[in-house]
């Protein structure tokens, strides 16, 4: 056979596609934050508060532990790390048990000169003769220490502690130990630290830079055995893109390169390859466009199912080529095997309508991207492959008749025997029902394992778990202070009844004005506390004037006015204050987390007469909307299914093919359903969505293997066509389930095995029986 002219008409089409796919992926950029890929609010309130918690204060806090070293060990590392990032600007604060007055001169100027209107315990203000006896008695301890010398300014400075007592307003209510001056966890030899950054949590780039500060902060100490863990929302974050990324990576290479190897295996021909890239570069192009255009963005998951396209949008070029003997036209082909193909991407396309109509926006986009990719995968083999097909007579390497497949369809004589697995499965699911997780965790892509250290470090820290949150709102800065404050009682009730430990909000922070003019006019004049000082010193070794800088700073303090919000700007205290204090449209906020949330009922009953204060359980909100989308997708998959019989109905025509192509269909979803439930495998979103796509592969190969073949070279033709197929899918779906993303994973493993099942059933049920002889 003479070779074939150079088809430069493929080769153009294809440099085209690629071109257009290339540019398509430079201009789209990704999203990677799983903020993007989970539920909005159900109301205005809850929106609000799931925005404040993902660009906020819950976003901000990096958790640390050190161990793997002895404790003396640990406690260098620690103070090694407060002291190489206390002044580094990503960080608003850098805390292990150490009150490292010197962390920033903004900080300590702020925090000493208004000392005694933020310090929140009064007997830093109280000044009487006695009071100050007590306070020089302390100061005296102090001097005499081992850092007296080093101390010793501010120990006459501050007698009454009124700068420490500001500063811990700062802190939170930890749960260590002290050793060596540092925190450690109280059950195990691990050192803490607490950081809050400057960047949101979800700027990932700025967020990235954080952690590899940390990291080589770290490094530079000589840790030897010792190691760095790290927690919190933006290490959570960060990972998760990272992973993501090396996903799209892995994805973009290896699915290229083992479904190249399977077209190469089948065809024997580099012009197949190209004419079948051209639909996938298409495909791929069109459906992130519209996703973009739909959506507004393109999530990093959307992009990685999309890349295990490359098994499932190859099928209809593959399957137009494959059914080609050579030299046939194309349109030949396609009278053949043209409304099979057309019916199994109408049904695949209406499989996907409960997953385009869930309503979460990041599956939805799953179902838009594989819907998209698929029609436009089919429009491109309908009406451009054939001209392809023609420049460069593109064929199996082999065709014609088996022996081998004649006598494997043999098997189906025997076709009732599928019975025997599908009624196991049947009688494994009615004695383990499947049960349908709606819970958020679902789709989280966190570790178990990191969750676990997640948990034990906010218990030792006392960072607040955001699943509560409250906001209270007013017309102004002030209001939401004051209304804060006036809430203290009922946050002391509640931790009188247990119901939770503390709490962190603005006014811990900043006091509002009207309380910072009732501390200052408590504090007494010159001549009082020059008189109660010297009545105090009196029977202790102080020299006349030691004091005096004492008696300064509290004149002083008594002629500053009240610091507002507008004056924290520009200090470190904005930093610490912004993400629990800020305006929205002309509306104040103020963010209240409670720290160790032990009784959720008697908060929100507490707080129930309360009409300014917004309670939001996220946790119970999320998995409530979880639930609710889940609803919404089953009731859709109904739709699309009914729809799908319809079009199955109106398109076969006829009885018995209907009967075999719905019983084989079907028994590939008992199965796949009765294995997941021998795996203990509850039903979540992730596994609806991948029934979905299983249904529309199952459809497509039911459909050709039910297609009336009038002869053993047609039946052979469909017959490896459809191994290539599947061959193509297992792989693609397959590497999917090796990724790093949790719910990329579960996703490729459920669909990888539901296709083969449907590959199975198809084969042994949708076919036609042969003829005994």
């Amino acid at each position: 056979m003479t070779r074939p002219a150079r088809p430069h008409f493929l080769a153009a089409v294809l440099a085209l596609s690629a071109l257009l796919a290339a540019t398509v992926m430079w201009a789209i950029p990704l999203r990677l934050d799983m903020a993007g890929f989970l539920p909005k609010g159900h109301d205005d309130g809850t929106r609000f508060l799931l925005r404040e918690v993902q660009e906020g204060v819950a976003g901000t806090v990096v958790m640390l532990g050190i161990e793997g070293a002895p404790e003396p060990e640990l406690a260098r590392l620690s103070l090694g790390l407060q002291k190489a990032l206390s002044g580094d600007p990503q960080f608003v604060s850098v805390m292990n048990g150490v009150f490292s007055v010197q962390q920033t001169q903004g900080l300590h100027n702020a925090m000493m000169a208004h000392r005694y209107q933020l310090a929140p315990d009064a007997s830093t203000r109280d000044f009487s003769p006695q009071a100050l006896e007590q306070a020089f008695d302390t100061v005296l301890d102090g001097l005499g220490s081992s850092a007296g010398s080093v101390f010793s300014d501010m120990l006459l400075r501050d007698p009454t502690k009124a700068f420490l007592n500001a500063l811990q307003a700062l802190e939170p209510d930890v749960q260590v130990r002290m050793q060596h001056g540092v925190w450690f966890a109280s059950d195990q030899p691990r050192a803490l630290l607490l950081l809050r950054t400057t960047a949101p949590g979800m700027d990932l780039v700025r967020q990235k830079a954080v952690q590899q500060t940390l990291q080589s902060a770290f490094a530079g100490l000589h840790p030897g055995p010792a190691r760095l863990l790290m927690s919190g929302p933006s290490i959570f974050a960060v990972r998760s893109a990272s992973g993501m990324r090396a996903d799209m990576d892995l994805m973009a290479l290896c699915s290229i390169l083992m479904v190249a190897g399977v077209l190469y295996w089948r065809f024997r021909s580099l012009w197949v390859l190209a004419a079948i890239g051209v639909p996938f570069f298409l495909s791929l192009s069109v459906a992130m466009v519209v996703v973009r255009l739909v959506f507004g963005y393109v999530h990093g998951i959307a992009l990685g199912f999309g890349m295990t396209m490359l098994g499932v949008a190859l099928d209809y070029p593959v399957l137009l080529i494959g059914h080609r003997d050579r030299g046939e036209g194309p349109e030949a082909t396609l009278h053949r095997i043209g409304h099979s193909l057309r019916l199994g991407v109408t049904t695949a396309i209406l499989g996907l309508t409960g997953m385009i109509f869930c309503g979460l926006p990041g599956l939805a986009q799953l179902g838009t991207f594989a819907a998209v990719g698929l029609m436009v995968a089919a429009c491109v083999t309908l009406y451009l492959m054939p001209r392809l097909v023609v420049a460069a007579d593109l064929a199996p390497s082999v065709s014609g008749p088996s022996r081998k497949l004649a006598r494997a369809e043999t098997v189906r004589r025997y076709r009732v025997l599928c019975l025997v697995p599908v009624l196991i499965s049947v009688f494994w699911l009615w004695q383990h029902p499947l049960m349908l997780d709606t819970r958020l965790a679902a789709l989280s892509p966190i570790p178990e394992q990191a969750h676990l250290l997640d948990d034990a470090l906010r218990h030792e820290l006392g960072v607040p778990d955001a699943s509560l949150m409250l906001a209270v709102s007013a017309p102004s800065a002030q209001a939401v202070l004051e209304r804060e404050e006036a809430l203290a009682g009922v946050w002391t009730r509640l931790q009188q009844q247990g119901a939770l430990s503390g709490v962190q909000d603005a006014a811990r922070l900043l006091p509002s004005m009207k309380t910072q003019r009732h501390r200052v006019a408590s504090l007494p004049s010159v001549a009082d506390l020059q008189n109660a000082v010297a009545e105090a010193r009196q029977n202790l070794p102080f020299k006349p004037d030691a004091f005096s800088a004492f008696v300064h700073d509290v004149a002083s303090a008594r002629t500053l006015t009240p610091l507002s919000v507008q004056d924290m700007a520009g200090t470190p205290l904005e930093a610490a204050l912004s993400p629990l204090l800020f305006e929205r449209q002309g509306q104040w906020f103020g963010l209240v987390f409670p720290e160790r949330v032990q009784d959720r009922a008697a908060i929100e009953h507490a707080l129930a007469d309360q009409p300014d204060v917004l309670v939001v359980d996220m946790k119970r909100e999320i998995d409530g909307l979880s639930a609710h989308y889940t609803a919404r997708t089953l009731r859709w998959m109904l739709v699309g299914c009914a729809l799908a019989v319809g079009v199955l109905v109106y398109g076969l025509r006829s009885v018995s093919r209907l009967v075999r192509v719905t019983a084989s269909v079907g028994a590939a979803l008992i199965s796949l359903l009765a294995v997941l439930a021998g795996l203990g495998h509850p039903l979540t979103l992730i596994h609806l969505i991948s029934l979905q796509f299983v249904l529309g592969v199952s459809l497509d190969y039911a459909l050709f293997f039910a297609r009336p073949q009038l002869d053993d070279a047609e039946r052979a033709r469909t017959m490896r066509t459809l191994l290539t197929c599947n061959a193509m899918t297992v792989l693609t779906f397959g590497l999917l389930a090796t990724c790093n993303t949790p719910l990329l994973q579960e996703i490729g493993k459920t669909v990888a095995l539901g296709v083969l099942f449907a590959m199975a059933y198809g084969f042994l049920l949708a076919g036609q029986r042969p003829k005994m002889g």
